[in-house]
């Protein structure tokens, strides 16, 4: 049977010259054989810990800022797995790996599958260009990186993000989802699509 893991790390997130303590969620789905990684985020070591031995299928990092990207250069050794990200976050990965790309391209509408769970890609920039959520309609859960939050919209005010965008984002792609969609987000406590359905003209009139 398919179930979610979660592993938190601590570390810096660094962006336009400023840095910030933050702590990442980093999501494990599969079974007892295989596992797909949402995001490699500050340390390598409990995520592995966490793959207890299993075939990684993939890391999809949700989108590039560097407090989900910079463990993946000792996860990638690690466990042998490929990397994902969406081509619209490469300059935000290139500020952390010079010298070394993803593996593979994120797309919209690319379906990655784990312990016979279909996970649906969708692209919902605003955080940032190729910020990406995965889907999984079969359990009911989406994995929303920094896109949508408990409580609302991901952070937007420094380089690459905007705010109009991401709202659209969330409108367009996330909140059409089944209201009992669980929404693991990138930092913090779990929401649900309905939980965060009805403040969606307070965030536009928000405005950025």
């Amino acid at each position: 049977m398919t179930r979610v893991e979660k592993v938190v790390t601590s570390g810096v997130f660094s962006l336009d010259g400023e840095d910030f303590d933050v702590d990442n969620n980093i999501w494990l789905i599969g079974d007892d054989s295989e596992v797909l990684i949402v995001d490699a985020a500050h340390d390598a070591r409990p995520i592995v810990e966490a793959v207890a031995g299993r075939t990684v299928v993939g890391v999809v990092c949700t989108h590039g800022h560097n407090d989900h990207v910079n463990a993946v250069g000792d996860l990638r050794a690690a466990v042998g797995a490929p990397v994902y990200l969406h081509p619209g976050d490469r300059m935000l990965w290139d500020a952390v790996y010079a010298d070394t790309a993803p593996d593979r391209t994120l797309a919209d509408g690319d379906v990655i599958t784990v312990a016979g769970t279909r996970l649906e890609v969708l692209n919902t920039p605003g955080h940032s260009p190729g910020s990406c959520c995965l889907y999984a309609p079969d359990i009911g859960v989406l994995f929303a990186g920094d896109t949508l939050f408990n409580g609302g919209p991901g952070a937007t005010g420094r380089s690459y993000s905007d705010y109009d965008t991401i709202v659209e984002s969330i409108a367009t792609r996330l909140l059409s989802l089944p209201a009992e969609t669980v929404v693991h987000t990138g930092h913090g406590d779990d929401t649900t699509i309905g939980a965060e359905a009805p403040s969606l003209e307070e965030w536009r009139r928000r405005g950025s």
